[in-house]
């Protein structure tokens, strides 16, 4: 039988961990013993929450922009993101000397806005309700000539997002279960190549909310299912349709696709705060809520858990977790 070929494999994830190498911060794996007893297993948290731009997405970014001819860099780069993938390459485009613009929606948190220009990008916003956001970039892209860096459906984001679970693999070699918050799937489809490679037999699952189920119908269907733009406190998970690259590669390789609610993810946001002293954006939560909530089978394993980010207004985070 031939072999499947997916965008991305182990080897694509290693050359970008070196790529990334003294330029991403190598986050640590905290351990926080009373979400241990609240889980009923040992917790490894992959503390992307203190990567550069407060998450994951700096990984895939500059992986991405370092790997632009002279040419493509000469145009200047642009994206479009809710806010992480925004600070991302902006930050990228700065440390490799390259222009960026980014199409942002206007409800976007003011904190990600404010660090999107703070690193010098050129920020373009839009209703995310009523336009399109690839309809925006096109034309922004027709106008400037800009290489489109797409947020999570491009190999070389999902392989430099999947480092994060290299690291924590390499750290924690015998993980059993891995959680991994999802939205477009570039961190899941990355983390899963890495985890699965290292760790024959881990179960990983990607965890969205309820309110945005794209993946976990896609999942049940066994295709790409969308859904229109969800209301929820997880601003980084308002995709409406898994990623055409990234979804079959999940489908084939992860375990499920597990859901948390609204109110497990203030909670989760809330004990990590609380116990742990860390902070977590909603999305950047809901893998610490998958397993506290034992949406799994995870009773006495050693269970990774992705943070995958921590910026939120602290304004709203008061909301939160009141």
């Amino acid at each position: 039988m031939a072999q499947v070929q997916y965008a991305i494999g182990i080897d694509d994830v290693r050359a970008a961990a070196q790529r990334l190498a003294g330029v991403a911060h190598h986050t640590p794996v905290a351990r926080v013993h009373a979400l241990d007893e609240r889980a009923g297993a040992q917790l490894f948290l992959k503390c992307e929450n203190l990567q550069r731009v407060g998450a994951f997405k700096f990984r895939g970014a500059y992986n991405a922009l370092a790997q632009l001819s002279d040419e493509e860099r000469a145009r200047g780069v642009l994206a479009f993101s809710s806010g992480n993938h925004a600070q991302g390459v902006a930050l990228a485009a700065r440390l490799l000397g390259i222009a960026a613009t980014i199409v942002m929606p206007t409800d976007a948190p003011a904190s990600k806005l404010a660090a999107t220009r703070g690193y010098g990008a050129k920020v373009v916003l839009y209703d995310r309700y009523e336009v399109n956001r690839e309809d925006v970039a096109r034309k922004v892209q027709g106008e400037t000539g800009a290489t489109l860096i797409p947020p999570y459906d491009d190999p070389r984001i999902m392989a430099g997002q999947g480092t994060a679970a290299l690291e924590l693999l390499e750290e924690v070699p015998d993980l059993d279960v891995l959680f991994v918050p999802v939205g477009g799937g570039g961190l899941l489809s990355g983390c899963t190549v890495a985890a699965t490679a290292l760790r024959p037999g881990i179960r990983v699952y990607g965890v969205e909310t309820e309110a945005g189920n794209d993946w976990w119908q896609s999942w049940q269907r066994n295709e790409r299912v969308e859904i229109g733009v969800p209301k929820t406190i997880a601003d980084g998970m308002q995709t409406t349709s898994p990623g055409r690259l990234t979804f079959p590669l999940v489908r084939a390789l992860a375990a499920g696709i597990v859901l948390v609610s609204e109110d497990e993810v203030r909670q989760a946001m809330r004990l990590l705060l609380e116990r742990g002293k860390l902070l977590a954006e909603p999305s950047g939560a809901t893998s610490l809520a998958a397993a506290l909530f034992r949406k799994a089978e995870i009773a006495g394993k050693k269970v990774g858990i992705v943070i995958s980010g921590g910026n939120v207004d602290m304004e709203r985070l008061a909301t939160l977790i009141a």
